[in-house]
């Protein structure tokens, strides 16, 4: 049903057109409709998702892609103020900011979606056969289709092009086969008219074409194929079901090759740009080839291997210490084929200089991101700049916005990015938009009902047991039929199937049906993570009329087939235990009452830099009061010390600027010598005391407390010669001017002083973009000066690649030494004599000159005594960890509660702005709700066995219980009472009790007891 649309006027229009359905986009469509706007998902294919259903998995973690991407379009395929239009695409705009009218095409399925049932009778009864663009060309799929098994909206589509019907006026096959009768040829192309008040843009990217690398024979060679071809090869849905075979005959290869920058890093194919996630891309595919089969010898050539995201690193040195991946610094000049075996015979130089020659199995071509031509046309209807390579035109201190007023753009169509910068971003211009709309919100949203609970309380026990294959990982390893067999004998199972994909949202529509008509009131699902995926589930079962409190889930995933993957047998046994121990619990729980809080509006923000005011900004110009809480007398943090971004636009200017608004703003407070002494509450309703006395009452935390540069003291001279320098130092003089920058004839820059080590294995991310920048203003200072940048791995990601290209234009000498044998810096009066081994040149090489820069590491600050008052978590090098690295970037475990910048993890500044409008975005969801629901399973006092003893006071971590007296039958009675909106239903309550006088509702003793009898089978 779609919304009734508001007429044009003064007014600011209530709603969003985000197009495109990608990762990006569907964040951004979630956050705004989570914040009181309506939004119009306009996708260009039949299905929401873009490329992510496409992986098999994602790195660093290995989650499986689609398992974490499901639950997000199961939520925006259900959520009553997203409207997906697709197929469609947008041909016009008019109107201005506030009030455009967006023209949109909406094409033809020749299916009507009102009566699909997604039987899939269609596309069995089609005769037409034609390459399935899902799997790369891989396989067939029927001109009658639907784009992938968990598609949402889950509706088969008629492909015009290849259909016999419209090809002759023959066939209509699908017509007459249809149960369903939604096969209507009679559809046409149509123009609708999107009143909307802001525009995002996030039709994503296509991967390069790598026939346009002809050494390489693609589309020549049956065994060259393409990193997005291996990932359907991969994947469970894949055309070979997540078998690795050759496609040339089918055979399973052993050596496979991996080749990087195809299409990246290339100027002469029009794309010198890095495309940021191949190196990592081809670490994990590597990886999981080996899970899939352990005699696979991967080989990945690269360059520069670039891991600079958050856990990357660490990722990248476990492929090649614990799965024995074999790098190769070496650049591919030629790939061909042996005629006999159809095996591929590589041609490279090594890294000792000399001409190799190697066969392989199969070779992984690792292509790069593209932005595709009908990318750059809907820019240019929308007036939107965009750059040569078809990216649009942003600046650092507004990383989201374009040349166009109320339109804004995010993903991959602003520059190359991974999963959760593009997540990020689909935040960042949620909350562009929702800043200028703050007036509207709420006008055009409809709200949320359930159909009334049926009252199980007279019911005797009707389980529903639902079992997912989970693709591979756990369809792979454990025998999922077996496991439903035996769900099927355990006593009140009424009833029990398996789905492919559990989560996807023909599965939960099917679940629904399932409950009613089988009259099921309890539900167990065994799959995956209950903390990814048991809100949805728990909505599922509201949606069938059942209190979602009556649900248990078995991780058959993380707990068992991950763990046991190399015995299937066993792993199939346990499965079935925790299947049976689940279906125990579930007999016993029982409904809980819904409990919600009043919200309060005012946000905190913890640190006053560049994201701590962006985020503070961006929430005071919706309607929200901010406390903004800065440890100094100054706002600004490290951007004070910054001369200019590297797209090499001054910083002071935009600093200065920022604390202006901040300072105007009449909806911020800022706290300047203060910090967060003591917090009590949660999400909705916290409450800090600061170290200046004040209290402050909030519904949300945005931590941004920044972090600092490592000193090295004792390394390189530095504290020990004036010469020597940090990279901010440099920054300083080139910002003045001094005579001893100009004057210099040999500069060098030392890279990861501190950093890529064992202390701290991380990437700084900025590092070698700082120097590239710092190198090409020296040089343009003094064309005649001599600059050596030394290097392990430069990692000019994204656009930055081409500040690498400029340097060495300019005669910036880059020299890489290893980490096995580092430079020795040694002092010869006001020179500096620098000595390494060039790895490149294995030769040793000495260097003097009159500064040396060193690019340190970047450190958190004290992290420990905020993250403990707000109950975060910190990760082993002591920033704030992310709820879920893939799909909830900028929270924390705990809700509301929220971080930006370089207290998360090192960024550059427009990724730190960013990130802060992210936050800022996601805080908007939970303040710009009256109520919030709160978790019932929470602990509950049993006042009769109580003594007051007062154990579980002491041993709640939240300070949720208090001891409490009163008076009964004449004598005093020391008990406890819970506050249910402290309390999180941790359970240290129940461990201490010693009398049985507290539970955690949900997991009663009795549920417990009954849970480790059935695993023993006592019952």
């Amino acid at each position: 049903m779609t919304a009734k649309q508001s007429k044009q006027s003064a007014e600011k229009i209530g709603a969003v057109a985000v197009v495109g359905g990608g990762i990006a986009g569907l964040q951004a469509a979630l956050d705004l409709a989570e914040s009181g706007f309506y939004v119009y998902l306009v996708e260009k294919k039949p299905a929401i998702g873009g490329v992510m259903p496409q992986l098999d998995k994602t790195f660093p973690t290995n989650d499986c892609s689609m398992c974490t991407l499901a639950p997000k379009l199961v939520e925006v395929g259900r959520h009553l103020n997203i409207e997906i239009l697709a197929p469609a695409e947008v041909t016009g705009i008019s109107g201005k900011a506030g009030n455009f009218s967006v023209e949109v095409v909406q094409k033809a399925r020749y299916i009507d979606e009102s009566k699909c049932i997604a039987c899939g009778i269609c596309a069995e009864k089609c005769p037409k056969k034609v390459p399935n663009e899902f799997n790369e060309g891989l396989n067939n799929r029927k001109a009658a289709y639907v784009l992938y098994p968990q598609a949402v909206p889950l509706k088969y589509a008629i492909d015009r092009d290849h259909c016999i019907y419209f090809k002759n006026g023959k066939c209509k096959a699908c017509e007459k086969f249809c149960p369903a009768q939604a096969v209507d040829f009679s559809q046409t192309d149509h123009v609708i008219h999107l009143d909307v008040g802001s525009v995002i843009l996030s039709p994503g990217f296509q991967v390069f074409d790598a026939r346009l690398k002809p050494e390489y024979g693609y589309g020549r060679y049956p065994n060259v194929v393409t990193s997005l071809e291996y990932e359907r090869i991969l994947s469970a849905t894949g055309p070979t079901e997540a078998h690795i075979k050759r496609p040339s005959d089918g055979a399973e290869p052993e050596k496979i090759a991996w080749i990087q920058c195809v299409g990246s890093r290339d100027a002469a194919n029009g794309r010198p740009y890095c495309s940021s996630v191949c190196c990592m891309y081809a670490t994990k595919q590597a990886i999981i080839s080996q899970e899939h089969d352990a005699k696979i010898k991967p080989t990945i050539f690269f360059i520069d291997l670039r891991a600079h995201g958050k856990g990357f690193e660490t990722y990248y040195q476990e492929a090649k210490k614990h799965h024995n991946i074999r790098y190769l610094r070496a650049m591919v000049s030629r790939v061909t084929q042996n005629p006999r075996t159809k095996n591929l015979e590589l041609s490279y130089v090594d890294e000792i200089n000399g001409i190799q020659t190697e066969e392989f199995d199969l070779v992984v071509l690792s292509v790069g991101m593209r932005i595709p031509q009908e990318s750059a046309a809907l820019a240019e209807i929308l007036r939107v700049e965009i750059s040569q390579y078809n990216f649009v035109e942003t600046s650092c201190c507004t990383p989201v916005a374009t040349s166009q007023p109320g339109i804004f753009a995010c993903g991959a169509f602003t520059g190359p990015k991974d999963i959760p910068d593009s997540v990020m971003q689909g935040s960042a211009a949620a909350a562009a938009a929702a800043r200028d709309l703050a007036a509207s919100r709420g006008t055009m949203q409809r709200e949320k009902s359930f159909p009334p609970e049926i009252d199980v309380a007279d019911e005797p026990p009707r389980v529903g047991v639902f079992v997912c294959h989970c693709g591979m990982n756990i369809g792979g390893i454990a025998n999922v039929p077996a496991l439903v067999e035996s769900a099927r004998l355990i006593p009140n199972v009424e009833y029990a199937q398996d789905n492919l994909f559990t989560c996807s949202q023909d599965s939960q529509n099917q679940m629904v049906q399932v409950i009613k008509e089988h009259k099921l009131n309890r539900v167990v699902v065994a799959a995956c993570s209950p903390t990814t995926h048991a809100p949805m589930f728990q909505n599922m079962l509201r949606e069938a009329g059942v209190n979602k409190y009556l649900f248990e889930m078995a991780n058959i995933r993380n707990q068992c087939t991950w763990v046991h993957q190399a015995e299937p047998e066993k792993a199939t046994a346990k499965c079935e235990d925790l299947i049976r121990m689940g279906v125990a619990k579930a007999r016993m729980l029982a409904p809980l009452k819904y409990l919600s809080v009043p919200v309060n509006k005012r946000a905190l923000v913890v640190g006053g830099g560049m994201s701590g005011m962006t985020s503070a900004l961006a929430l005071a110009d919706q309607g929200f009061e901010v406390h903004l809480v800065e440890r100094l007398d100054r706002l600004a943090g490290n951007a004070r010390k910054l001369h200019s971004t590297w797209r090499d636009e001054p910083v002071q200017a935009m600093v200065d600027g920022m604390i202006e608004k901040v300072e105007k703003q009449p909806r911020i407070t800022v706290h300047y010598l203060a910090m967060v002494d003591e917090v009590s509450g949660s999400v909705g309703n916290f409450k800090s005391k600061l170290s200046t006395g004040q209290e402050i009452e909030h519904g949300i935390v945005i931590i941004a407390v920044g972090a600092e540069p490592l000193r090295p003291e004792g390394q390189y001279l530095y504290k020990q010669h004036p010469n020597v320098l940090l990279s901010l130092d440099l920054d300083r003089e080139l910002a003045r001017g001094t005579q001893r920058v100009k004057e210099a004839q040999g500069v060098a820059f030392i890279q990861c002083v501190g950093s890529r080590i064992p202390e701290r294995p991380y990437c700084n991310r900025v590092c070698c973009s700082h120097s590239v920048e710092n190198a090409i203003r020296l040089k343009t200072l003094n064309p005649e000066m001599d600059v050596f940048i030394i290097y392990r791995d430069m990692r000019t990601y994204g656009e930055r690649e081409t500040l690498y290209a400029t340097a060495r234009e300019l005669g910036v000498r880059f020299l890489r030494y290893s980490v096995d044998d580092l430079p020795v810096v040694e002092a010869a009066g006001d020179k500096i004599i620098v000595r390494f081994v060039d790895q490149d040149l294995l030769l040793p090489v000495e260097l003097s000159v009159d500064l040396l820069t060193l690019a340190t590491a970047i450190i958190p600050h004290q992290n420990a005594p905020l993250a403990d008052l707000y109950k975060v978590h910190l990760n082993a090098e002591g920033f704030y960890t992310e709820a879920h690295a893939k799909i909830k970037p900028v929270e924390a475990s705990t809700a509301g509660i929220y971080m930006a910048g370089l207290c998360h993890y090192p960024k550059p500044i427009e990724e730190s702005i960013a990130e802060a409008l992210a936050c800022a975005s996601r805080a908007g969801t939970v303040l710009s709700r009256d109520t919030l629901e709160l978790e019932s399973i929470i602990s509950r006092p049993i006042d009769e066995n109580c003594d007051g003893c007062a154990f579980c006071v002491d041993a709640c971590p939240f300070h949720a219980i208090s001891l409490l007296e009163y008076v009964r039958d004449g004598n005093v009675k020391k008990t406890v009472e819970v506050s249910p909106v402290l309390c999180k239903g941790c359970g240290s309550c129940m461990a201490t009790c010693p009398k049985q006088g507290i539970y955690v509702a949900g997991f009663t003793l009795p549920q417990l007891e009954a849970q480790v009898d059935a695993l023993l089978g006592l019952n």
